[in-house]
């Protein structure tokens, strides 16, 4: 009797362990697989695009809603509404150089410059109740960033690799 308890639960357990195993196999794949996928430079323009469109709006609510907090008139109000112009900044050097070389691939260092400073806005995010309108926009923001990291294979927004 015991000795067939003991097959069922060692059965059972390399059952789910196959199982396991056969899900990180799975979920190793299909990263890969999304690396793999290469984009073309007018795919990657419609990423870069969205994410100017998605920054443009989010900016002046970021700063309105900031000025409506308690931080207002702050030094760190100063700072974060500055990392906000840095991430337009960024953004505006990551299309200029975009648009002026040939491969796309090029421009994985303006790509990572971007997505750090948009970690620290993210941290401020995180942290701060800003209205649902401010942080609607940071959502739609901090997705299309997250696309472009994917494009570029980049660890995502709030990566414990950004500062």
């Amino acid at each position: 009797m015991k000795a067939k308890f003991l097959k069922a639960i060692i059965a059972l357990s390399a059952f789910v362990l196959l199982l396991g195993l056969a899900d990180t196999a799975s979920a190793q794949y299909r990263r890969g697989q999304r690396y793999r996928t290469a984009a073309t430079k007018a795919q990657v323009d419609r990423v870069i695009k969205r994410v100017e469109n998605q920054l443009d709006r989010f900016v002046g609510e970021y700063d309105r809603s900031l000025d409506r907090s308690r931080l207002d008139g702050t030094g760190r109000e100063d700072w974060l509404n500055k990392r906000a112009r840095d991430l337009e900044s960024a953004t505006d050097e990551l299309r200029r150089e975009f648009d002026r070389r040939d491969s796309w691939y090029e421009n994985r260092d303006e790509v990572r410059r971007c997505l750090n400073i948009a970690s620290d806005i993210d941290k401020s995010m995180r942290s701060l109740r800003l209205g649902p309108a401010t942080e609607s926009n940071w959502a739609k923001v901090r997705a299309e960033l997250n696309a472009l990291a994917d494009v570029f294979n980049e660890p995502r927004i709030g990566s414990r690799r950004y500062k």
